[in-house]
């Protein structure tokens, strides 16, 4: 009986052993082989399909707009993290305001086409003596007050008292109306933007404006009182408004709510 029990228990021993080999293989995983690491999902993307020559590296990478901003819900719109590095900066594009992109939340300068093609407010040519328009007043450092404004802007039939920064990006217009950079600074068409809701909201109610109501603007040049003269709804990429002209006016714009594809646009004239 010992003998049977002893070769009963080398038997289950034996068994043991062979089995041994098989639980191994349950934990034997497979190296990868050499140079699967950082292999791509996708060596042909629909952007190389395209156009494969767009610069798609952190060179080009954007600051976003503000919350809040005009432009915050738009696409590719914001402030170059590296303008002197990205492809379609101000250094390497030679028509775009310096380290910014995507100013078509309003019209942009004109003749350019800017705010059609989303890449910014070119720059705006100043006009000649021998051309046809006389209406304009170059900015110089001299025409800015000490607290950085351009001057100050009231309507007084919207309780609106507001001052004018230059620049129409996130930074001014955080801090008043924006002075479209390129077009005058006194004589000739005076051009502003401004915030309608959000932080700001100065141009919330430019649109309820009537023919004859008063619009007066202060600068270190002096004072002037314009008259209404039209509001009306117009196109993002209409940038008719904008030209020069040789008689004085103000033209305001701001976004419509709810409605990215147009501007308002206030027209008032002096006399």
């Amino acid at each position: 009986m010992k003998k049977r029990l002893t070769g009963l228990a080398a038997g289950f021993c034996l068994l043991a052993a062979l089995a041994l080999p098989a639980h191994a293989q349950d934990y034997n995983f497979k190296a990868p082989s050499a140079g699967d690491f950082g292999t791509p999902t996708s060596d042909d993307t629909i952007y190389e399909w395209t156009d494969p020559n767009v610069d798609r590296s952190k060179n080009s990478a954007l600051i976003p707009p503000g919350f809040g901003t005009p432009s915050s819900y738009l696409p590719n719109f914001g402030e170059f993290l590296t303008p002197n590095l990205a492809a379609g900066g101000p250094l390497n594009g030679g028509n775009l305001i310096p380290g910014t992109v995507g100013a078509a939340t309003l019209p942009g300068a004109p003749g350019t086409g800017g705010g059609s093609t989303g890449t910014g407010y070119p720059t705006v040519n100043y006009p000649t003596a021998s051309g046809p328009v006389t209406g304009f007043t170059e900015l110089t450092p001299d025409l800015y007050n000490s607290d950085g404004s351009l001057g100050t802007l009231k309507i007084p039939s919207i309780g609106l008292t507001v001052k004018v920064y230059e620049g129409t990006g996130s930074a001014p217009l955080l801090k008043g109306a924006g002075h479209f950079t390129g077009t005058t600074a006194w004589d000739g068409n005076y051009c502003v933007a401004g915030h309608n809701r959000g932080v700001r909201n100065d141009f919330g109610k430019i649109h309820t404006l009537r023919t004859g109501d008063t619009i007066s603007l202060t600068t270190p040049l002096g004072s002037r009182s314009y008259s209404v003269t039209s509001v009306s709804k117009i196109s993002y990429t209409d940038t008719s408004m904008l030209e020069a002209t040789s008689d004085n006016c103000i033209t305001l714009f701001t976004c419509v709510e709810d409605q990215p594809a147009y501007r308002w646009c206030v027209r008032a004239v002096t006399g």
